[in-house]
């Protein structure tokens, strides 16, 4: 008797866990931590093509490394406020409103607009090899010099806002395959002082990262083989409409900086 009672009990909680199970009820799950994107065109997809209408000239792309891991991850929250243009005062002053105690991941890219990046960029392709070289020595000494308290001020008032939060800093590729054959209008000279130029902005940015204990997203790993000239570049030339040149294109996006970003949320 005391044995078909004791089975019972055991059949009728079976019973309900089997039934709770099917219909859901009493299970939870955990749900993925709220995501804010902030930064500049390289984090807005300005480039990526598939534009959100409502963003308008921040040119926020349902194609960028953004879009793409919240899709994928499903967050329980996700705030793009990432802007084409944007430098570093813009995300203190404006980026940041969506950050609070909840925030479980944090991506960014910025640096580039501070360094002057689009004139130099116009400078080099239309001006002499001596204008462009000057120019990108001018940019140099600001990332050298200027730029650290700038990204310093950037990190810290992340950090001041989103307390808990995961940080990653995702950097800028190498323009150019230095030698390649399949290069036109920019001479090899031009090329390989705007990749160096990279290179000095990457490095400065890394340590700026580390001191706040963040993490810094190297894409020129990523975009290694896939830069202009090389025949397979996951960035735009000379193109129209203009706002779109020398940013990464969807291909950059999805295997040039999600595949970092998903490594290291």
């Amino acid at each position: 008797m005391r044995l078909s009672k004791w089975f019972a009990s055991i059949a009728s909680a079976l019973s309900l866990g089997l039934a709770l199970v099917l219909t859901g009820a009493g299970v939870s799950y955990a749900a993925t931590p709220a995501y804010v994107a902030l930064g500049d065109s390289y984090s807005s997809g300005n480039g990526a093509g598939s534009y959100i209408s409502s963003s308008g000239d921040c040119y926020r792309s349902t194609k960028a490394y953004p879009s793409l891991w919240a899709a994928a991850n499903n967050p329980s929250s996700f705030t793009f406020a990432a802007c084409s243009g944007a430098v570093t005062t813009d995300v203190i002053n404006n980026q940041l409103g969506a950050l609070n105690s909840s925030t479980g991941l944090v991506s960014i890219s910025i640096g580039g607009n501070d360094a002057g990046f689009a004139d130099v960029m116009t400078t080099c392709v239309l001006e002499s090899t001596t204008n462009c070289l000057n120019r990108i020595d001018t940019a140099r000494s600001y990332v050298n010099n200027t730029l650290p308290a700038r990204l310093d001020a950037v990190y810290s008032a992340i950090r001041a806002k989103a307390p808990s939060a995961k940080v990653v800093v995702l950097g800028y590729p190498r323009f150019y395959e230095i030698n390649s054959s399949l290069c036109i209008g920019l001479n090899k000279t031009k090329r390989q002082a705007i990749n160096a130029a990279s290179d000095l902005l990457a490095e400065v940015t890394a340590k700026r990262v580390a001191n706040h204990g963040f993490t810094f997203g190297d894409v020129r790993t990523t975009f290694t083989g896939h830069e202009l000239c090389s025949g397979s570049a996951w960035l735009h030339s000379v193109t129209l409409p203009v706002y779109e040149a020398y940013h990464p294109n969807a291909s950059g996006h999805s295997g040039g900086y999600l595949p970092l970003l998903q490594a290291n949320a």
